[in-house]
Order: C-alpha cells, then structure tokens, then sequence
C-alpha cells in the first residue's frame, strides 16, 4: 500500500525536481538577475498531466524557489524582475484554474460514462435459461477500457409464435447508440408478441426507430424464430448465423436487405434444426477481430471446435478466449453472442423419406466432404434442401420447406 501512494506522487515530486534544478539553471546563468519566469514550465506541466492538488503544490514550490533565489543573491526587486515574479504568480494560478476545470471535465465524462454502462448492462442482461425445448445463451464483452460505449444489442421474447431472439448492431458508440439501443430492445419486445408474421415484425421495427436515428445511423439486426424442427431467419444486413452440429452452415440470406432505419424489405429464410444443433448469432466485433497482421478472426475454421463444448456457456467463454488468442489482447470492439441449442428430437415432428441422403458438402469455411463419404440420416431427421443443389446454390424460388 506504502508503495502505491509514493507511486501515486512520483510525478508531482518528479515536478517538484524539475522546478529546482530551473531555478539553479537559471540562477548559474545569469547571476545576480534570476530568471523567474522560467519556473513556470512546471505549473503549466503539473496542469496538463496531474490533478489540482499536485498543480497547485508546484506552483507554490515555484513560487517559493523563484523568492528564495532572490533573497539569498540579495537581489533588489526591478521593474522587470517584478514583472517576472508577476507572471510566475499569475501564470500558477491560471494553471490551478486550467487543472480544476480539467478535472470537473473528467468527472462529468466519467460519470456520463458509468451512466451509459449502466444502461447498456441493463439492456445486455445475460441470458441462461431454457424457453420450451430451446436453450438460450449470451455472452457480451466489452472493448478495452478506453473505447466508447458500443452499439450492440440483443433481446430474447417467448412469444405465442415461439421463442424470437433478436440481435443487432447500432451504428456508431457513444451515448447516442445506448439510446437507440433501448429504443430498439423495446421495440422489440413490444412488437414480437404482437406480431405474427417475423418480416412483418422487421418492418414494424424498422418503422417504430427510424425517429430517432440520425441521417446517417442504421442498425443491423438478425430475428431469429424457433419452431419445432426448423428456425426461421429474417436478415437485415447482419452478419449471418452460424448452424452447428451434424450438418454445419452459414445461414446466409436468400436475398439481401437493408438495415433497420433505411426502409428494410426483408425476407424470411427457414432451415432445419435437429436435436442437439446449435445456432450462434454475433456481432461484427466477433469477425472483424483483427491480429498483428491485420488478419481477421476466422470464425468459421475456429467455431465448430470451440462451439462442440459440452456445456453451452463453456462454448461461447472457450469461442472468445479463441478471439482474444487471435488478437493478442483485449478487442477494440465489443463482441455480443447469443448461442441457442435445440434441445429436443424435432426432427421426429417431420418424417424423413427411407432413401434420403444428408447434405455432400458443408459451408465454406467449414471444410469439405467428399461426395462419397456421406453418413446415413440419423432416424427420424430429414434432409437439408438446399444442400441437394450443386455447391449449394440459391434457388430463384426457394423450396417452401426450410433448408
């Protein structure tokens, strides 16, 4: 503890220091006529890096020095060694001044702060719970200390329709994106039980915010709809979930949309999800993770083996502790993850045919199978649809069952 508050004062005495060897610079170089105006170096130094205590104390010391040299030479007090004495006395005050307000600055951004992690805390609460036969998880770190407040946002509703999660992205850090972002969960929250169709929901979302966004705000969001034996998506220019299990995929969009607040016409994707598939939503802040080459995390090699964890809380801490091993430290930018796991045999709710085959290939980044090495359909499961099509090309019409 001793060491700590002498810690704590090395700088002001290290000013204190400097003050002294000025005032004895100054006196070896012209003796006789002590330049005082010198020893404000440390006052105005003491302002722009310490408190007003320690701003204060070298400004007396310099003063005191600037006195003492005076008195010992016997050095008659001239017009312009007042003036000189004059500016040091006014020149430490005018540096106590500029260190008070400095530091009433730095309470009020500090307190504007806490006050916005707070609020954001309050709408990023953790979710561990089970909604039906769906587990929910979420994880939320926060960037190193120094960055600003971040945009991202996620919400979970068990609605009449079945379980919605929402997760989303707000342009932009700061209080500004606190405040949309409780604009958005409420909406959210609101809307989805009242809702019943998911693009319809999008739509109301989007409506509901777009007063509050700025000209150039947006945010990018992904609703995700559980029912049994598929989960339906609605992508607004999110990054795309990541589906794992026995047949790994990214869940990209039929057709792209828009982000929230600039008019998004979204359309609705569905895919199957088996007992014991997982599904990750995330921010950006996941994939444009970024190490000491510039190279961005590569989810889709990292996220099978990190996410085949037992315990699906251990999955999503053993997926950031990959993130952070990729970037060598803290992340610029916060990382929101919600990790759902179905957690019973849907697939039982829809028969496969006998003959069906699963899917020959898997997402890219997620390696290849040989189209002759393809394991039987576990009972009771159907295929992936969209897996039938070469390299897992988009239909123009999609099938109506999901992929």
């Amino acid at each position: 503890m001793l060491r700590s508050r002498w810690g704590a004062h090395v700088p002001c005495v290290a000013l204190l220091g400097l003050c002294a060897v000025l005032a004895a610079w100054a006196d070896a170089w012209r003796p006789g006529r002590p330049a005082v105006a010198v020893l404000l170096i440390g006052p105005l130094l003491a302002c722009a890096r310490l408190g007003v205590r320690a701003t204060l104390t070298t400004a007396a010391w310099a003063l005191a020095l600037a006195v003492t040299v005076g008195v010992v030479r016997h050095v008659g007090v001239g017009p312009q060694l007042a003036v000189e004495y004059l500016v040091l006395l006014v020149g430490g005050l005018a540096a106590v001044h500029i260190a008070r307000r400095s530091a009433a600055r730095s309470a009020r951004l500090r307190q504007l702060r806490e006050v916005a992690e707070v609020t954001q805390a309050a709408l990023l609460r953790p979710v561990d719970a089970r909604f039906g036969d769906i587990d929910v998880h979420t994880r939320h770190h926060c960037a190193v200390a120094s960055a600003t407040v971040g945009g991202d946002v996620y919400a979970v509703a068990n609605t009449p329709y079945g379980l919605r999660v929402f997760i989303g992205d707000v342009r932009g850090h700061g209080l500004d994106a606190v405040r949309v972002n409780a604009e958005v969960a409420d909406g959210f929250r609101d809307l989805a039980y009242v809702t019943a169709d998911l693009t319809e929901l999008a739509r109301r979302l989007d409506a509901r915010i777009a007063p509050v966004l700025g000209p150039e705000d947006f945010v990018t969001a992904v609703f995700a709809e559980f029912a049994p034996g598929e989960v339906r998506l609605v992508n607004c220019g999110h990054p795309p979930p990541l589906r794992l299990g026995a047949h790994p995929k990214v869940l990209n969009p039929v057709t792209c949309s828009l982000p929230l607040g600039l008019g998004c016409d979204p359309t609705q994707s569905r895919y199957w999800l088996q007992s014991g598939d997982r599904l990750l939503l995330y921010t950006d802040g996941l994939v444009e993770a970024r190490d000491a080459q510039g190279r961005e995390f590569p989810l889709f090699e990292r996220a099978p083996w990190a996410l085949s964890q037992t315990l699906p809380w251990e999955a999503l801490d053993q997926l950031y502790a990959e993130v952070t091993a990729h970037t060598g430290g803290p992340l610029r930018d916060d990382v929101a993850m919600v990790l759902c796991e179905s957690a019973s045999a849907f697939g039982a709710h829809r028969a496969a045919p006998a003959d069906s085959a699963p899917p020959a290939f898997e997402a890219r980044g997620l390696g290849q199978r040989p189209s002759g090495s393809a394991r039987p359909t576990p009972r009771g499961s159907a295929p992936d649809p969209a897996a039938q099509s070469p390299q897992g090309l988009k239909f123009a019409h999609p099938p109506q069952g999901p992929e």
